[in-house]
């Protein structure tokens, strides 16, 4: 007869499992909607397409600081909220009535999805000792691994069938029954007495829009002198974000904390592994479509079955985890994932699509070892008082990996086509003809390969974490 104990531990699980899938799903939900929404709500195109990236962007720039509230005000309450104003959102987005109200409803929405995110992982980590940590990170990194892709035959399934406004109103009743467990079985983490780092906030903030913004707008209109400025701006930021944090008494980040090197190169590879293995999505998508000739929902269908593979052995790889070193486990895993950039690296005008399906059971296989194994470093090689702010960071890296994602997919193909047939093939309404289609084979191989050189450095991060003694963790150590 399961304990007390035990029952709480698998509720919690289910709404952090909801929780980040439900975000994470809408990263990606919106992609094949978009032709239509531009049609029914009269707006043009490059308008719509910020109903996809104005998200990505509040996730990218609000992840970290709101993973720090939660440590103050408690992870339960901050969750809690997060569903609701989620909700909310979503269902001001299935009812808007022009594209600006859609991109303020998503904006927040992506504010709802940043509390979700921002907290899960310390909430895992509250809940859940060493000795299981890693099969509970397994199964909520389940949430995170098939919701891009989940998201793209969602949208497709229900724009198809039942109407684009659904895709966000089918977020009401399922946020309502993770908000209804979560505020049950949730409770607050014992509440750390500090403040607010404003200074460190705003400087943050600039420099992830800053870059983030510069660089979705290098993707849409090419490289010119405003975005270089904005990129630069942002980068030049972050030493004076370092001084500040360096004198602060309640600092955003406790650069102390980055003194502990499992966790440092811990996060560094999920930074390359989210930056490479999701540009190979956005390539393949464009491949079936624009070269393929594929509908967008038979596109994503194709990249299904690795993904089923992921989520069926990822807990069973978080279990793993718990007993060998993380970083053996997430190494290879990334490694698996190289080996599987180089069976697409056989794709050409017409080759087999046994190809796409085979690497994609290749990159499923690796992508089940290496999320849950890596989120288990990481948060085990945290001490506890920054369980929020490092699982924020965690996100952070994530979604700015999913934006530069789509900047190198875009950018990359829109060297070897012009720009407006890249966009057109990226959602699925164009196709590449004769000469066009091996010129785009030639773009989407360069992008291939840098994604390949990108994982490769993650692959390397991972490894080097075994090399810094035992496994220990931070609370074995403390």
């Amino acid at each position: 007869m399961e304990s007390n104990g035990e029952k709480i531990k698998t509720y919690v699980l289910i709404s952090v499992f909801i929780g980040t899938l439900m975000s994470a799903v809408d990263t990606t939900i919106v992609l094949l909607a978009l032709p239509t929404m531009t049609v029914d709500l009269k707006a043009p195109f490059l308008s719509t397409i910020w109903v996809i990236l104005i998200y990505l962007l509040v996730l990218a720039a609000f992840t970290t600081q709101l993973g720090k509230i939660g440590d103050i005000y408690g992870r339960g309450r901050i969750y809690n909220i997060g569903f609701l104003i989620f909700i909310l959102g979503s269902g001001m987005a299935g009812a808007a009535p022009n594209v600006t109200f859609l991109i303020s409803s998503r904006v927040i929405q992506g504010f709802g999805a940043v509390l979700l995110q921002a907290n899960s992982n310390a909430i895992i980590a509250d809940y859940f000792t060493q000795g299981t940590r890693g099969r509970a990170f397994g199964i909520t990194s389940m949430g995170w691994n098939i919701g891009g892709v989940l998201g793209i035959v969602l949208g497709g399934v229900i724009t198809t069938f039942i109407g684009w406004r659904y895709i966000f109103y089918i977020n009401v009743p399922i946020g309502i029954i993770g908000w209804l467990i979560a505020a049950k079985y949730i409770k607050d983490n014992k509440k750390i007495s500090t403040k607010i780092d404003v200074p460190g906030v705003i400087i943050l903030v600039s420099i992830l829009s800053l870059i983030s913004y510069g660089s979705v707008e290098i993707a849409s209109v090419g490289v010119n002198t405003v975005n270089i400025i904005l990129v630069l701006a942002g980068i030049l930021l972050i030493a004076p974000f370092i001084a500040v944090e360096a004198r602060s008494k309640n600092p955003l980040m406790q650069l102390k904390v980055f003194r502990i090197k499992k966790l440092s190169y811990s996060l560094m590879a999920a930074t390359f592994q989210a930056i490479g293995f999701l540009a190979v999505l956005f390539i393949l998508i464009m491949y079936l479509q624009g070269v393929r000739g594929f509908s967008p929902f038979y596109a994503s269908l194709i990249l299904v079955p690795g993904y089923l593979l992921s989520s069926v052995l990822a807990p069973r790889m978080g279990r793993l985890s718990d007993r060998i070193p993380p970083g053996i486990l997430s190494g290879t895993g990334i490694a698996m994932m190289a080996v599987g950039i180089i069976i697409y690296l056989f794709l050409g005008v017409s080759s087999p699509i046994y190809i796409v399906i085979a690497g994609s059971l290749v990159t499923g296989f690796g992508g089940s070892m290496f999320w849950p194994s890596n989120t288990s470093a990481v948060m085990s090689n945290t001490p506890r008082e920054f369980y929020g702010s490092i699982s924020g960071l965690l996100r952070t890296l994530s979604n700015i990996g999913t934006l530069l994602s789509y900047v190198i997919a875009i950018t990359v193909a829109a060297a070897t086509v012009p720009r407006d047939v890249t966009f057109e093939v990226f959602l699925g309404i164009g196709r590449l003809n004769g000469g066009l289609s091996a010129k785009f084979i030639t773009g989407l191989h360069s992008a291939l390969i840098v994604s390949f050189i990108i994982l490769v450095l993650g692959c390397i991060f991972s490894y080097i974490t075994v090399l810094h003694g035992s496994n220990k963790t931070v609370e074995e150590t403390a």
